[in-house]
Order: structure tokens, then C-alpha cells, then sequence
């Protein structure tokens, strides 16, 4: 996720010797470097010390160290954002060991890596309009980005495009694989189910009309679209989704308890 953020602020334009950059992994600095980073290190350097927003993108059971790691390198003013799931925005302070750091929570998404991600974003009390403003400016050029009024909701962000995603990925599976047991070639099938999918979202991203509204203007009484739509309420589509994704919105939650 540090990757893509970090590629989209540099296809928007922004200097990227103005950014900093510190991983462990040798390999992964390497990829940065290509990408003209100002300052990298397996530690924090000295221009670190001066940056604006620290974002802390590592899996939730990294976060620990990687708090450590930087919360005697923060600058004053300096606002942090975390990626990690389940790390509530209390547990963060008082890993960093800063009860009044202003710090947001962000949950983001895979399609992130190709500019077309979906974020959700909640800030503490501390959190200034103008670094709301500069957060979501660096967000944005991954793709939409939402301010939630309760901490709370994140759990639900997760639950719906956290891992939304691999909702579709997993419907599409089924979609290609039928499409060959049907008698297309995979290549065939998969085309034509990932240009649906792209074209499916594309139409209800930029039509007036709801998504509802869509499916019924696509579903002619008596026709074949009727007859698989049938098939699924009958199987319970529906229910099976709202399962999946309370599950989902569960284990965020069990999540948080584990490490806050």
C-alpha cells in the first residue's frame, strides 16, 4: 500500500525528494529508490524528523515495532495514519506514547495499486482541518476517499471495500468457470467476464440511476437475465452476501480487541 501511495503522488507530479521512506527490507527501498524517494533507510533518517504526515503502512502484527521504531523521530507537527487493520486510534497513541498526537485510521483497498481504490478515513479529536485536507490529497490519488464520523465505521469500511474486493474476484471465478464449462476457452471467458465487471461498475459509477434501478433495466420479464436473477433469490443470494460480509465486520472487531 506504502508502494502505491507513494507511485500515485509521483504520477500526480509530486516531488518525490520531498518523501521518506523506511522499510527493513532492503528489496523493497530498492524499488523506491527507483522511484526517486528523497531520503530511505531501515531507520528513520534526519529528514524524517521534519515530515508532515507519517504514514504507518505494515500489518497490524508489525505495528508494535514499527512504532517503536519511529516515535522518537516525530516532528511535533507531524500527523500519523495507519493502514493496519484493528489498531484502534487509542492503541496507536499509546504505542507511539502520545496520548494528544493527532492520528488517523484509514482503510483502504487493493485496487489502490491501480489508482481506482476506495478509502475510508477517521481522524482523532487532534487532527487539523488543514492536515484532513492534505491527508486526503495524498489518498485521493489512489482513488475516492471517505471521512467517517465514528471510529466505529471503519469495522464496516472493512466489511464492505476493505475486503470487497475478493467479493468480486470470487464471483468472477465462478462467472469464468462456468463460462468454460459452458464451452468457452478460459482466455475467452475471462475477458468477457472482467470487461462485464469494468463495464458494470463504470455504467453505476456514472448513471443517475441505482443500482437497483440498473439491474431491473437490463432484466426483461421472461428473458434469460430473469431466469438466472431467479436463481439466485431462489438460492439466497442476498442472504449469503449479508453472511459473509457480518463475518467479515466480526473479525474486524475480534481484531481490534486482539491488538488494542
Amino acid at each position: 500500500m506504502a508502494s502505491a501511495i507513494i507511485g500515485g503522488l509521483v504520477s500526480a507530479g509530486y516531488d518525490p525528494k520531498r518523501l521518506c521512506a523506511v522499510d527493513p527490507n532492503e528489496a523493497a527501498l530498492a524499488k523506491l529508490q527507483a522511484l526517486g524517494v528523497g531520503e530511505l533507510g531501515t531507520q528513520p533518517g534526519p529528514r524524517f524528523q521534519s515530515c508532515e504526515l507519517v504514514v504507518l503502512a505494515v500489518k497490524p502484527q508489525f505495528m508494535t515495532a514499527a512504532a517503536e521504531g519511529v516515535k522518537h523521530h516525530l516532528c511535533a507537527t507531524a500527523a500519523v495514519m495507519s493502514v493496519a487493520a484493528g489498531i484502534s486510534v487509542g492503541a496507536l497513541k499509546a504505542q507511539l506514547g502520545n496520548s494528544g498526537l493527532p492520528v488517523v485510521r484509514c482503510m483502504p483497498n487493493t485496487p489502490a495499486l491501480v489508482g481506482a481504490g476506495a478509502s475510508g478515513l477517521f481522524g482523532s479529536a487532534e487532527v487539523s482541518a488543514d492536515q484532513r485536507a492534505g491527508i486526503e490529497g495524498v489518498m485521493s490519488v489512489v482513488g475516492t476517499t471517505i471521512w467517517l464520523e465514528e471510529e466505529s465505521h471503519i469495522d464496516v469500511v472493512t466489511a464492505v471495500s476493505g475486503s470487497g474486493p475478493a467479493y468480486f474476484f470470487a464471483f468472477m471465478e465462478a462467472m469464468i468457470a462456468t463460462g468454460e464449462k459452458l464451452g468457452l476457452d478460459h482466455q475467452t471467458a475471462s475477458q468477457l467476464t472482467l470487461q462485464t465487471a469494468l463495464g458494470a461498475a463504470k455504467l453505476a459509477t456514472q448513471h443517475s440511476d441505482s443500482v437497483g434501478e440498473l439491474r431491473r433495466n437490463v432484466t426483461s420479464p421472461g428473458g434469460t437475465t430473469e431466469q438466472a436473477l431467479a436463481s439466485f433469490s431462489q438460492d439466497n443470494l442476498a442472504g449469503l452476501v449479508d453472511k459473509g460480509m457480518q463475518a467479515c465486520w466480526v473479525r474486524a472487531q475480534e481484531m481490534a480487541k486482539e491488538f488494542g
